[in-house]
């Protein structure tokens, strides 16, 4: 089971934060965990493996630290022992180019001023905990189609609006 999604800058800046499962009741412990995931992935060199077994804070040894480094974003998984390793590298790859397809080049910028569009496509691949999609095509399909609901929607209330001032125009200011 997939116990948390992270996105880290270089600079420890978390850009989304998700959990499945509760690993701390306070605000505290969960800073610290963050903390902590984020010093154990950035001191590593990019030539090493990409898996981490966890701390104590973390879960224990039933616990993995699975991540990729791309440009400036730290794609972090924390999964239990089930999950496989090389499977969760393929999923993060999945959600990195669903990312990159929906914004056209994704950037930091993109996940700090998007992330609802970002948690939208997230929930898309993972519910729960649980993988849900990993085939592109149908994950940006349904953010695409969500986009096409948000513009139908916006466009219906921009219309009335535009419909509503042009009769007060063509029939005055009566009250």
């Amino acid at each position: 089971m997939i116990k948390s999604v992270l996105i880290f800058n270089n600079h420890g800046k978390a850009r989304l934060i998700k959990f499945y499962q509760q690993i701390a009741s306070d605000i505290a412990t969960q800073q610290a965990l963050i903390q902590e995931i984020f010093s154990l992935v950035s001191k590593r060199p990019d030539t090493v493996c990409n898996f981490l077994e966890g701390s104590k804070l973390l879960g224990g040894k039933d616990t993995r630290v699975i991540y990729r480094h791309y440009a400036t974003l730290y794609f972090v998984f924390v999964v239990d022992e089930s999950e496989s390793e090389l499977g969760i590298l393929d999923l993060i790859q999945v959600f990195v180019e669903s990312l990159d397809r929906c914004f056209e080049n994704v950037c930091e910028l993109d996940l700090i001023f998007h992330f609802d569009e970002v948690h939208h496509i997230l929930s898309e691949i993972i519910q729960g905990g649980m993988v849900l999609e990993t085939n592109m095509n149908e994950i940006v399909e349904a953010i695409q189609e969500m986009n096409r609901a948000k513009k139908k929607s916006s466009g219906v209330t921009a219309g009335s609006l535009g419909l509503r001032a042009s009769e007060t125009l063509r029939h005055g200011f009566r009250h």
